[in-house]
């Protein structure tokens, strides 16, 4: 990648940099050209849909807005987003020093009939031509080429998995593409980055969860694990596999949801992509975002690194509308890396893993 990096200086604009009309230009015409993937995100809070008994934190959310951010997301010509629906949204509560955690275990049957619920709002989205269907690359590149947005379906947690492993191909048959196998609720599969140990690692039943995923075709997610469970995946997995939303730790910061270089490398070891966060940990600008895509850039090589922005359900974004995503590449093309590197970190890297998860 080029090393000739340009620096934006400081200015008002909130996003922390300034680009010209022309570098602004280069980002829209970049997408008119490219596919692009967000490779983890909550339009609308969709998945807050439909729920009967919302708890105080549900009700905190406010109501579901899918409508404003789908407009969004085809405006901002995004080829294609994983639609994350979140497992164990049920049992999370937020506090100021701990975060987001789970106040309580499930009820029984209840991970199964909320994970149907939300992948009901996701069918209706797609039945309702709302969004495309995103089940393949090749539907990617279908709505790319149509100026629409493809939604890829994608759970964020295993929980609902238990211990069947038949749901795995059942979720594969729902259209489920990618799982983060654990969330903010310690899970059958594994430990969790914000909570202290309980399995030591990826559990027995986490292991075959995850070869059972390699045989269906979805792709194993690794955000919200720690490095025990990202040894115990990468021991097992026969596909490359991603961490979806996070960032590599600094010396000065090393937050419990940003991920050391040596994982980042377990994943990226057997052809894996990491997935850049636009949170409010250790970042408050937009510009701050585009050095940590970077440094993921030349930590791990640009053809590992991909944009997952967790909208709609980020700490404290630094990025907060796809009618901006232009703005990504035009940051990325300006600061020196050539447009096939950006084609990479924009959407192809994600792609080639898509593929080979379902090869």
């Amino acid at each position: 990648m080029g090393q000739n990096r340009q620096w934006f200086d400081p200015s008002t604009n909130p996003l922390g940099l300034m680009l010209s009309e022309e570098q602004q230009a280069a980002g829209a015409q970049f997408l008119a050209v490219y596919p692009t993937v967000d490779v983890h995100s909550h339009p609308g809070r969709f998945f807050l849909r439909g729920v009967e008994k919302p708890s105080p934190r549900i009700v905190a959310y406010g109501a579901p807005f899918e409508d404003k951010t789908i407009a969004d997301l085809e405006t901002g010509r995004v080829s294609a987003a994983l639609f994350s629906g979140v497992a164990d949204m049920n049992l999370l509560e937020f506090s100021p020093d701990r975060g987001l955690y789970a106040i309580r275990e499930f009820e029984p049957g209840e991970a199964w009939a909320d994970y149907q619920r939300q992948i009901g709002v996701l069918r209706g989205l797609v039945a309702s031509k709302a969004v495309r269907k995103g089940r393949s690359a090749h539907h990617v590149a279908k709505a790319h080429r149509s100026r629409e947005t493809a939604a890829i379906f994608s759970i964020e947690g295993g929980d609902f998995i238990e211990d069947r492993l038949d749901r795995v191909h059942q979720a594969h048959a729902d259209g489920v593409r990618s799982i983060t196998i654990v969330h903010y609720h310690v899970n059958q599969i594994g430990d969790i980055q914000t909570d202290p140990p309980t399995h030591g690692g990826l559990t027995s039943t986490g292991a075959a969860i995850v070869r059972e995923m390699n045989k269906a075709g979805i792709i194993v997610d690794l955000a919200h694990a720690p490095l025990s469970v990202v040894e115990g995946a990468t021991d097992v997995s026969t596909k490359p596999m991603m961490v979806s939303h996070s960032n590599l730790t600094t010396p000065a910061l090393n937050h419990p949801r940003m991920i050391s270089l040596e994982l980042a490398l377990l994943v990226t070891r057997n052809g894996g992509v990491i997935g850049s966060v636009p949170s409010g940990i250790g970042q408050t600008t937009f510009a701050d975002w585009i050095e940590s895509i970077l440094r993921l850039v030349d930590q791990v090589g640009v053809d590992h690194v991909a944009i997952g922005t967790d909208m709609d359900a980020n700490f404290m974004p630094v990025f907060t509308t796809y009618r901006q995503w232009h703005l990504i590449p035009a940051a990325l093309l300006a600061r020196g890396l050539s447009e096939i590197e950006v084609a990479k970190v924009m959407g192809g890297n994600f792609l080639r893993i898509f593929q080979a998860n379902s090869d």
